[in-house]
């Protein structure tokens, strides 16, 4: 089995949770062992030490009661009264003898040694015997232990009366092998006996171990031996042992201590066997399981073997074996849902061949199908040695429709383009396409391009006329771009791009039929190359602020002024907005250059604010500034960083950038007038606009378009359309301001008329920013508005 197989997965993890749980089980049983033999050992060692005491206690009674049968015989007696010694001395030796004893001595009342089988009296004896001796003159006899000559003994002491006490009888009894070997026969404990002489070593007096095993114990010994201490692992002959230590003299700097060991290995040899059946016992349960898993894996995965390769049937675009695996089972349910599956795969594979390559709002191909249309086109033209056309349109205002009028009109009227596109080119053999959107596209085969020309001509006047719809009447235009094989492109990717090349300079030039020309593609590529230094510009800060000035004409005074801005450029000088602002609003670039001149003009208030100066900045506002829905958020964003009030500033925007997208500029102009921004028509009268529309607008000011301000003093129209723009302005409760002021007679017009405010060359040019205090501190204002403030 391959391991990434779900069948080896399978078994893999039966095996293994099947071997976790058995060794969990295996070692936790183990382990449980381990420490119940270890606390039987501790506790076998603990009533080993109370038998080993019992046992000396059993041995100092017998002694007691043979040392007892000396006090009380006659003759000993009789000896002590004639202070017989030579018959005490064989007395003490001969009755010693007999009850084992290596010493017996007799004291005297004034606690004095009389008699004794040793000529000399190791000095730590006879002191151990007269402490016994003051014990047992109260208690009638002692026993006790004691170290003599380096070995540890059993001392007894009773006293000698006749009937007062005229003496004691003190016997030594060496704690030695037979007292070990006595304790090993009643339990199963090693019995060793130590002492050792100040800071030496243990020296093993007695031992049921071997002389080499018992030097082996003696070396791991605890140096002390305070009482009793529990020893839970020693080494010794390699075997582990556990072992009880407990003192049984202290005499002085010597001391003796009898050790109890218990062999680990023993005592858990009868759970070595249970754990050896326990682990033969978990290797038979993991091979049956690894047999009951490895034909429960099969099972499931045999017919997923099968479902798997159905699959791969289907994947590959056949649908005629049906999938056929009976089982009641899940799996079976698995199949049946299989089966389901073919079908509903079989029955959409046609509904999504059509979706793919048909639009379904007009009935025509799209742009997948219209490419397939076109390579085939492309071939079939190559082999006849002939020439084919494109034409691609895309609809002019359609956005606006969408917008004001809804999407679902927006279809509907795509559905009649369509249908008059089919009716005008019915009889050309052409084949229609929608590309998406309000595009559409028109294959002309075995065509010159005069013909592709007439074509797109009929289809443009098919266009003119208004569509009716749902009681709305709409007028339609359209951009036609035009290219063909071989002229303009050898495949049908190249075609494609370049016949919408086309398309958008027929947008540029204003509903007409253009053909490809390659030069399309160097004005793309200088405007590719203008907005790379647009960008650049705005990284380097080569952008510049000038303002001109707006002027009340009433009293002369500065009101505000228009912010403007210009292009430092670094090799071609100072470039006017004329030359980058249309090709900045084209690409998009002219949000980024909105926001530089809101930030700049933002800074400029809070700089002349602190100087006592308060005008209102304008600041001109595009197409693309005014759909976009987060202007009134960022511009929020850099009033609040420059701590300056909204009302600082007006914000111009022109007719036709509200005509574009009127519903999403109304709401963003809405938004910005409940900040409390000033909002301006600039260039008033050059627009469609209605009035209707204008007085829903949140705007307070009117900008009169300088057109008609420059030459009204010589034209008599142009003054009226001023006039009339004024009254009206004023009319709705509008502020007016004029452009292109250029001379004191245009000024003086104005005034009469009741203009509010103006601004032109005659009052200034437009100046650096950082000059505008300076200026607008030395301003003078003409005599005759003197007079009329005055």
């Amino acid at each position: 089995m391959r391991f990434h197989s779900l069948e080896s997965r399978i078994v893999t993890l039966f095996l293994v949770l099947i071997l976790a749980v058995q060794l969990a089980g295996f070692f936790a049983i183990r382990t449980a062992i381990n420490e119940n033999a270890r606390a039987a050992i501790r506790e076998e060692l603990l009533i080993g030490e109370r038998v080993f005491q019992r046992l000396l206690d059993q041995n100092a009674q017998k002694l007691t009661q043979g040392a007892q049968l000396l006090a009380k015989d006659y003759g000993f007696l009789s000896a002590i009264g004639s202070d017989d010694s030579e018959t005490i001395a064989s007395a003490l030796g001969n009755h010693g003898a007999r009850i084992g004893a290596s010493l017996t001595l007799l004291v005297g009342p004034d606690r004095r040694t009389k008699a004794a089988t040793l000529p000399n009296l190791p000095a730590g004896l006879e002191r151990s015997v007269l402490q016994l001796v003051d014990m047992a003159e109260k208690s009638g006899s002692a026993t006790g232990n004691g170290i003599v000559d380096g070995a540890p003994f059993q001392i007894v002491v009773v006293p000698v009366k006749a009937p007062v006490t005229i003496g004691w009888v003190a016997m030594a009894f060496p704690i030695d092998q037979r007292l070990a070997v006595d304790m090993r026969a009643l339990s199963a404990l090693q019995v060793s006996v130590f002492t050792r002489t100040g800071g030496r070593g243990w020296i093993s007096s007695a031992s049921t171990l071997k002389n080499p095993d018992a030097v082996s114990l003696s070396e791991q010994l605890p140096n002390t031996a305070a009482g009793a201490a529990f020893v839970p692992r020693l080494s010794i002959a390699d075997e582990e042992f556990s072992a009880r230590v407990t003192r049984l003299v202290q005499d002085g700097d010597q001391t003796a201590v009898f050790v109890l060991q218990r062999s680990i290995n023993e005592a858990i040899a009868p759970y070595r066997r249970l754990q050896l059946s326990l682990l033969i016992l978990t290797a038979f349960g993991i091979m049956v399981a690894l047999g009951m898993s490895v034909l429960t894996a099969r099972r499931i995965t045999g017919p997923l073997r099968q479902l798997s390769e159905i699959a791969k049937r289907l994947g590959a675009g056949d649908y005629r074996e049906p999938a056929a695996i009976d089982r009641d089972d899940e799996i079976g349910d698995l199949a049946n849902a299989f089966e389901n599956m073919r079908k509903g795969i079989a029955r959409r594979e046609l509904e999504i061949r059509k979706l793919a390559y048909w639009d379904t709002l007009t009935d025509l191909p799209n742009r997948a199908q219209f490419a397939l249309y076109l390579h085939d086109a492309i071939e079939h033209t190559r082999e006849n040695n002939t020439s084919c056309f494109i034409l691609m349109m895309d609809l002019d205002r359609f956005k606006n429709v969408n917008d004001v009028l809804g999407h679902g009109f927006g279809d509907a009227l795509l559905r009649k383009v369509a249908e008059r596109l089919k009716f005008e080119l019915g009889k050309d053999d052409a084949k229609i396409a929608r590309l998406g959107g309000d595009e559409f596209a028109v294959l002309l085969m075995a065509i010159d391009l005069p013909q592709a020309a007439a074509v797109a001509g009929r289809i443009l006047t098919a266009l003119e006329a208004p569509i009716s719809l749902e009681d709305q009447t709409v007028d339609l235009g359209a951009g036609i771009g035009i290219a063909g094989f071989p002229a303009h492109g050898n495949d049908a990717e190249s075609l494609l791009n370049r016949v919408e090349v086309a398309m958008y300079a027929a947008k540029r030039g204003g509903n007409e039929a253009v053909v490809y020309d390659p030069a399309f593609d160097r004005s793309s590529q200088k405007s590719l190359s203008l907005l790379t230094e647009l960008r650049r510009a705005a990284e380097r800060n080569e952008f510049r602020l000038y303002l001109q000035p707006k002027i009340d004409l009433s009293t002369g005074a500065v009101v505000g002024a228009e912010a403007l801005v210009r292009w430092a450029h670094p090799e071609k000088g100072m470039v006017y907005p004329d030359n980058f602002i249309p090709f900045s609003e084209k690409t998009g670039f002219i949000r980024t250059l909105t926001r530089w001149m809101l930030d700049q003009s933002a800074a400029l208030c809070s700089q002349l604010a602190s100087q006592g100066m308060h005008p209102k900045i304008s600041v001109n506002i595009s197409t693309r500034d005014l759909v976009d829905q987060d202007l009134p958020l960022k511009f929020g964003g850099i009033l609040a960083y420059h701590k300056v009030s909204a009302s600082s500033f007006c914000l111009e925007i022109t007719e036709s950038a509200i005509m574009d997208d009127p519903v999403r500029a109304l709401h963003t102009l809405e938004r910005l007038h409940a900040m409390g921004v000033d909002l301006s028509i600039d260039d008033f009268g050059t627009g469609y606009s209605s009035l209707a529309y204008l007085k829903r607008l949140p705007v307070d000011e009117l900008k009169i378009d300088k057109s008609f301000v420059m030459n009204m003093e010589r034209d008599a129209d142009d003054a009226k359309i001023v006039r009339s723009t004024i009254d009206l302005g004023h009319n709705i409760g509008l502020r007016v301001v004029a452009e292109g002021v250029e001379s004191e007679a245009v000024w003086n017009l104005l005034e009469k008329m009741g203009c509010d405010q103006g601004q032109g060359y005659f009052m200034s040019r437009p100046i650096p920013a950082d000059q505008f205090a300076a200026w607008a501190i030395q301003w003078t204002a003409p005599q005759t508005a003197m007079v009329a403030a005055g």
